[in-house]
């Protein structure tokens, strides 16, 4: 199933939005937040550089989350879907859909470091908590390939089935949850063995998720109803639900894991503009912020003062003050934008405001086989 034509770029997966969801919502909502502001404003202490997917631009944009201006765009990325900042925000990981592979971009010099191939329409790509290995969902054949990082040194393939979709791990390093949307589970991979542990059986289309720092919980986006569910993990069940404004896309804990973000994109149709703020605990939203149209991927910085959205169908950021609930700035950036991440580390120095990524042809097979069998989903 390859991706990458407009409608699945939107949600990087076919199955995710049924012909019947478009503009799907249960309940009403909190009365959004709205704010106006339309030029980059200052981060208010907050430094780092911030990471930016346009699906569409075949590009990823580079912000300086200190001013929210443009560093640069870097172009030359195919069809990328996703883009992560690594551990120690040296490299930007990015995927290609158009081309199978998985990218790292040097974060100072703003140059390709390493590529790598994938497994077919790469959707989603992640560093380990300790930054050791990188992994990528592969929504063509079920699979997720895993790397040596920060030189993409292939290593495993792990079966999952399915059409694995957004994944992330516990900051300790104790799990890697993964959203398989046509399995309709959420998938446990243990990084320490690169297998898969354990399905949680997760109704409605699970897109992404977010997982708190001991592994205790995960939570997960989906798509009908629009909704976002708490997973006990050792339990390995959902305890509990919550309905947002429309249909999901990503989630992202603050750092204290006391505020979950929600940002809930709705259909090409009928497009979202809320991101919706839970209380993970409770699992009850307690505020919003009306952002620009269609909400895909949502980040939080390290001090957990502010959050950067991308807005699928307006191409732009929404970059929102948590204390408040306000955007206070929108940024203009590629063609539909949706993976978005957070370094802490500055932009590196550089004057160009267009790089053009020189990739070269990743050599050799996607990754090796990992050792899977059914007995280590239970």
């Amino acid at each position: 199933m390859i991706l990458m034509n407009r409608r699945l770029a939107v949600t990087s997966l076919a199955v995710l939005m049924m012909a019947g969801l478009a503009g799907c919502s249960n309940g009403t909502p909190p009365e959004a937040t709205t704010a106006t502001a339309s030029a980059p404003s200052s981060g208010g202490g907050v430094t780092g550089t911030v990471w930016v997917a346009n699906e569409e631009g075949d590009s990823l944009t580079v912000l300086d989350a200190a001013t929210n201006e443009l560093v640069t765009t870097l172009t030359g990325v195919e069809s990328p879907h996703n883009v992560q900042a690594g551990a120690d925000g040296s490299v930007g990981y990015a995927v290609s859909g158009h081309d199978n592979t998985t990218i790292a971009v040097d974060a100072e010099s703003y140059q390709v470091a390493a590529v790598a191939p994938s497994g077919p329409a790469p959707a989603h790509v992640i560093d380990a908590a300790d930054g050791t290995k990188v992994y990528t969902t592969n929504s063509g054949d079920g699979t997720v390939s895993v790397y040596r990082a920060p030189g993409l040194d292939p290593v495993a393939t792990i079966d999952l089935g399915g059409m694995p979709h957004g994944l992330r791990p516990a900051a300790d390093g104790s799990v890697i949850a993964v959203a398989n949307t046509e399995a309709g589970s959420v998938d446990l991979i243990d990084p320490g063995t690169d297998t898969k542990t354990a399905s949680v059986p997760v109704e409605g289309g699970p897109v992404q998720v977010a997982v708190d720092t001991d592994g205790t919980y995960a939570y997960a986006s989906i798509a009908e109803p629009a909704s976002v569910v708490k997973i006990d993990l050792a339990a390995r069940e959902v305890v509990g639900t919550i309905e947002v404004s429309a249909s999901p896309v990503q989630v992202y804990l603050s750092p204290d894991g006391r505020t979950l973000l929600s940002a809930d994109q709705g259909t090409e149709a009928e497009p979202g503009n809320t991101l919706s703020v839970i209380d993970p605990i409770e699992m009850t939203v307690r505020g919003s912020v009306r952002t620009g149209s269609g909400p895909h991927g949502v980040v939080i910085d390290t001090t957990g003062t502010r959050a950067w959205v991308t807005n699928t169908y307006d191409d732009t950021v929404s970059v929102v003050d948590l204390e408040s609930l306000s955007v206070i700035a929108t940024v203009p950036v590629g063609d539909l934008p949706n993976g978005i991440s957070f370094s802490s580390r500055p932009p590196g120095d550089v004057e160009e405001p267009s790089i053009r990524l020189e990739i070269p042809e990743p050599s050799g097979a996607a990754t090796g086989e990992a050792d899977q069998t059914e007995g280590h989903a239970h």
